[in-house]
C-alpha cells in the first residue's frame, strides 16, 4: 500500500471520527442568533498534542493561552467560538481566554491547562463572554451525552456532534470543511484521522491562513507530531492565499490520543505522514476554493527551480496577485501579469527561460509570448479550476500553490464585514 491514492480512504465521522474523540457544536448566540458558534473537540484519554500558528506579531488572547498550555505537548480538549476574534481588546481577553478553557476543563473533568481555545470573528471588540461560557456548558452536556453513547457501542450516533462542531467554527465560508479517512495497517486494524477546518478570508501563508484541527486515534509523541504537522502545513496551508491578509487568530492543532492500540510499521508510519500531508492538503484547496467572492480555484505549479524555496515563492507570488486573480475573474489570457509576478517573488531564476501554461495551453516560451488560441484560452479560464504551469528550466524542484480571482463579491463581503 504504498500508493498515496490508496493507502487510506474516505470514512464518515469527520472530527471525532478516531477512536476516543468526540465533538460537539452549539448555538450560542454570540454574534447570529440561530447559527453554531461553540465547538468542543475532546479526547476521552491524554493526548499527545502539537500546533502551529500565525506569523502575525498581533496575536489574538487565545493563541497566547494555547502556547502556554502546550508546553507540555499535551491536551485533552479544544474549545472553539466563532463570532468574535477575542483579539486586541487587553486584560479582559486573557481573562476570557482562561474562562473558557477553565470552564470547559470544569465540566469535562480535566484541568484547564489541558484545554487548548481558539477563536475567530471580528477583531478588537470585547465577546459576550457570558453567552460563549453558556456554549461552552451546552456543548459539553452534549458533548459527554455522546461519549455514554459511545462507552454504549452506538458511537455513529455521537459523531453527528463532530458535523456541528465544523458548523461552529464558520465564519464567512460558504461550504463545511470535515474529512475522515481509515488508514488499514500492515499488522492488521486501522487507524483514523479526523480534521475540520474555517477559512475564507484573510488568508496568506506564514501560518496563518485559517483555524485547522485534526485528530488521531495513532500514537506518536508530541515532538514527532510537530514535525509531521509542520511539514504538512509547509506543503498545503502555507501554499494558500485569498487576498493577503494573514490573521491574528489562525492555528492548527493535531492531536493524537493512541486509542487505536496499534503499534505503526515503518510503512504504516510512511503512510500516516503522507496521510496527514493529504488531508492538509484537501483542506487547504477547500479554504482556496471558498475564497470570499470567489468563483473560481486557482492552482499554480512551478517546475524547474533550483530550490523548493524558490518554487514556494514564485507559486505564492502568482496566487497572491491581484492582476492575476482580477485577470483569472474576467477570464484574460493576460500571462505577463503570471510571469511579472514571478519576477517580484523574491526567488532566483532567468525569466529568459520560463514556460507558461494555462491549462495544457502554451502561451509562453523561453519568457516570450507564443501564438495561441483566445479562444481556446478562454474555455480554460471559464472553468471552476484552473491550472497556471510555470516551468522555470533552472533545476529539479517544484511547488503548488492554491488560491483564487478576486470578483466583486470580495470587496462587498469586507465592506461591511462589521455589520
Amino acid at each position: 500500500m504504498n500508493n498515496m491514492e490508496t493507502a487510506w480512504k474516505l470514512t464518515n465521522g469527520g472530527i471525532a471520527a478516531p477512536r476516543g474523540f468526540y465533538a460537539a457544536g452549539v448555538q450560542a448566540g454570540i454574534k447570529y442568533k440561530d447559527k453554531y458558534d461553540v465547538a468542543l473537540i475532546f479526547s476521552d484519554i491524554q493526548a499527545q498534542a502539537a500546533a502551529v500558528y500565525t506569523k502575525n506579531v498581533v496575536k489574538a488572547h487565545p493563541l497566547y493561552l494555547t502556547q502556554r498550555h502546550l508546553e507540555n505537548g499535551l491536551a485533552r480538549a479544544i474549545v472553539v467560538n466563532s463570532g468574535n476574534a477575542n483579539a486586541c481588546v487587553g486584560e479582559f481577553g486573557d481573562q476570557a481566554a482562561y474562562s473558557m478553557a477553565e470552564v470547559a476543563g470544569m465540566f469535562l473533568a480535566v484541568q484547564p491547562e489541558d484545554v487548548l481555545v481558539a477563536s475567530t470573528g471580528v477583531i478588537g471588540v470585547e465577546m459576550p463572554l457570558d453567552r460563549v461560557l453558556n456554549g461552552i456548558r451546552v456543548a459539553s452536556s452534549q458533548l459527554l451525552n455522546d461519549v455514554v453513547k459511545g462507552i454504549r457501542g452506538r458511537k455513529e450516533e455521537a459523531d453527528e456532534g463532530a458535523h456541528r462542531a465544523a458548523l461552529a467554527i464558520m465564519t464567512t465560508d460558504t461550504m463545511v470543511k470535515e474529512y475522515a479517512y481509515e488508514l488499514p495497517c500492515s499488522q492488521g486494524g486501522s487507524i483514523h484521522l479526523g480534521a475540520i477546518a474555517k477559512g475564507s478570508g484573510m488568508i496568506h501563508p506564514n501560518m496563518g491562513t485559517m483555524l485547522g484541527f485534526l485528530t488521531t486515534d495513532a500514537f506518536l509523541p508530541a515532538e514527532e507530531l510537530q514535525n509531521i504537522l509542520r511539514e504538512a502545513v509547509d506543503e498545503s496551508f502555507n501554499m494558500v492565499t485569498v487576498d493577503g491578509d494573514t490573521s491574528t487568530n489562525d492555528m492548527v492543532v493535531m492531536m493524537a490520543n493512541g486509542a487505536s492500540g496499534i503499534t505503526l510499521s515503518e510503512e504504516d508510519h510512511s503512510n500516516f505522514v503522507k496521510m496527514v500531508k493529504s488531508m492538509c492538503i484537501r483542506l487547504a484547496k477547500d479554504i482556496a476554493r471558498d475564497g470570499e467572492g470567489a468563483s473560481k480555484l486557482m492552482e499554480v505549479y512551478v517546475s524547474g527551480a533550483n530550490t523548493k524555496d524558490d518554487a514556494r515563492k514564485i507559486a505564492r507570488s502568482v496566487c497572491g496577485s491581484s492582476l492575476v486573480k482580477a485577470a483569472l475573474f474576467g477570464a484574460d489570457a493576460n500571462w505577463g501579469r503570471i510571469l511579472t509576478a514571478a519576477g517580484y517573488s523574491g526567488a532566483e531564476f532567468d525569466p529568459n527561460k520560463v514556460d507558461v501554461y494555462l491549462g495544457s495551453l502554451s502561451v509562453a516560451q523561453g519568457g516570450k509570448g507564443v501564438s495561441f488560441s483566445e479562444e481556446k484560452a478562454k474555455e480554460i479560464l471559464e472553468l471552476k479550476e484552473v491550472q497556471i504551469s510555470l516551468n522555470l528550466h533552472s533545476g529539479e524542484d517544484r511547488a503548488t500553490a492554491w488560491g483564487c480571482d478576486l470578483t466583486h463579491e470580495y470587496v462587498t463581503i469586507n465592506g461591511s464585514y462589521r455589520t
